[in-house]
């Protein structure tokens, strides 16, 4: 892959067709848990308020159904004779449910993730502990058990409560290498509160916390410098030179009894080489900056961590379930080419956002979206909710209400909207609202009046319909009986009700509103560095 590329789609075909053998430097998946529960996105207003509306981003339910039959049919009689045993093993134990399931269906993206690595390169799997056990046992057969490095407990929150059961604090990341030759770079992590308190237990004048080091060279392999040094005679780690230049910089701290001792500070420490339990990562809440309200989003500074270890600047990441596209924004920020993969639109949607605030002027391409009204169209009839958020990603709208691939139609909630757009009116500062509906069938001028009459009941700004269909000359005059939203703060005036075609919107139209638009909580502006971060210092 030339070009950082965002894929839509199931990531077992797109890992086939597009990623070549041995082409990637370092795997990350943060595959859904099987934990039988669905994942929302929960939209906030512009004021903080927690909106009504939560998006069902993926269902973590796995079911043995003909897919997961044919699958498992594929590793046993085309995969590798380990792969083959083992999964006809993982079976005959576990049965067939929806965790052997979610077996098959990592199983068989592990072989190719195994296949797309170089030799040099490393995977780490992000799971929880009711399926790690298991997944080591196929990742074990995949890459050998000489190939695992680590099972690493990420301390994501400090207590949860459990009904009749120890609290679940930890995630379970297990690190995997495709041979001896990988890429391995020293990260650390920070010092706990309890070792700063034991060891960095003085402060100078400036008040930096330092602890004080052994300047004497007694049982130091190859001797030292022997020499006076403010009436002290010993043999010194450094030479008279040196001795003087750290004590010139008030790098000396000196004993009551005069024995001079190096001062390390703790600023000025890289920290503690990271272990297999981090406990220095929090997971994010509602508070913290970065947090834009995907579910299961992990924090920068634990990819940073990742990638930095393994991978150098320039490589190449991927990540084949990349949800709000944490990878690829910390592989952006330190340097590394990337690939990021989801099977949701809402998801890829979000990522491009991200992106584009985060690095302003980046370039990526994006594969599997529609690049024509007649794609468009076939993603409809495939999938209504997956084409309803890919027109609202047109319009840059966050959803509102809706299940993935349910065919049982909205439940009422959305009170006719489908999407909202909010915006900025200088004149007050308040926030606006322009609501969208999408239509994928046939349109008439009745659909715009009950926008209209939407638009008024909700107290809205604007109104617009993105459709398939090129509205009829009934439906424009509809429109333009519901006149203009004049803004006070821009001074400008613009149509209260708008239609706009796929293909408009694939051409490069844009819905007429003020600038300011608040829809999405912005991403932070980051300076791709190429290095760690310090938040892993």
């Amino acid at each position: 892959m030339k070009e950082n590329t965002l894929f839509y789609g199931d990531n077992l075909p797109i890992l086939r067709e597009y990623v070549a053998d041995e082409s990637v430097d370092l795997v990350y998946l943060d595959p859904p848990f099987n934990s039988q529960r669905n994942y929302n996105v929960l939209f906030r207003d512009e004021s903080g308020e927690e909106s009504a509306s939560q998006i069902t981003a993926f269902e973590d339910t796995w079911h043995w159904n003909a897919a997961a039959e044919e699958t498992y049919h594929e590793l046993v009689t085309q995969g590798a004779a380990p792969v083959s045993r083992m999964i006809e093993a993982l079976r005959q134990f576990i049965g067939t449910n929806q965790m052997m399931a979610y077996l098959v269906m990592m199983a068989a993206r592990l072989v190719e993730l195994h296949r797309v690595l170089r030799p040099t390169g490393s995977l780490y799997l992000h799971c929880d502990p009711t399926a790690s056990h298991y997944l080591k046992v196929v990742l074990d057969t995949i890459f050998g058990p000489a190939s695992f490095r680590s099972e690493i407990v990420w301390k994501r929150q400090s207590a949860h409560s459990d009904a009749r059961g120890y609290g679940s604090v930890h995630d379970i990341i297990l690190f995997y290498v495709k041979s001896d030759l990988f890429v391995w770079n020293q990260t650390y992590q920070a010092y706990d509160s309890d070792y700063v308190a034991r060891y960095y237990r003085y402060t100078d004048e400036k008040g930096r916390r330092f602890m004080s080091g052994d300047l004497g060279a007694a049982g130091l392999q190859g001797g030292g410098y022997e020499y006076d040094w403010q009436g002290v005679r010993r043999v010194w780690r450094v030479p008279p030179e040196t001795m003087q230049r750290l004590d010139r910089e008030g790098h000396i701290f000196y004993t009551r009894n005069r024995v001079p001792r190096i001062k390390r500070y703790l600023d000025e420490a890289k920290g503690l080489p990271s272990q297999d339990l981090w406990t220095d990562l929090e997971s994010l809440r509602s508070w913290h900056a970065e947090r834009l309200g995907y579910p299961t989003q992990k924090p920068v500074a634990l990819l940073e961590r990742i990638i930095e270890a393994s991978s150098n600047p320039g490589d190449l990441v991927l990540d084949p379930f990349c949800g709000c596209g944490t990878t690829v924004a910390a592989a952006q920020k330190l340097g590394r080419r990337w690939i990021g993969i989801d099977i949701t639109h809402l998801a890829i949607a979000l990522q491009r956002y991200r992106l584009e605030q985060m690095f302003p002027g980046i370039a990526f391409k994006v594969i599997g979206e529609p690049q024509s009204a007649a794609a468009a169209r076939n993603l409809a009839e495939q999938d209504r909710f997956q084409f309803e958020w890919w027109a609202l990603s047109l319009v840059r709208a966050r959803p509102v209400a809706g299940e993935p691939g349910s065919r049982r139609g909205k439940k009422g909630a959305d009170k006719g909207i489908d999407g909202v757009i909010t915006f900025i009116d200088e004149a007050k500062g308040a926030a606006k609202r322009v609501l969208v509906q999408v239509k994928s069938g046939k349109v008439s001028s009745s659909h715009i009046r009950d926008l209209v009459g939407t638009v008024q009941r909700e107290k809205a700004a604007m109104g617009v319909v993105v459709t398939l269909e090129s509205p009829t000359d009934a439906m424009v005059r509809e429109g333009l009986t519901a006149g203009y939203y004049t803004s006070p703060g821009w001074q400008q005036d613009y149509p209260r009700i708008q239609i706009l075609t796929v293909q408009e919107l694939l051409d490069g139209a844009k819905v007429k509103m003020p600038p300011e638009w608040r829809t999405f909580k912005p991403a932070e502006v980051v300076k791709e560095t190429g290095k760690q971060s310090r938040l892993d210092m």
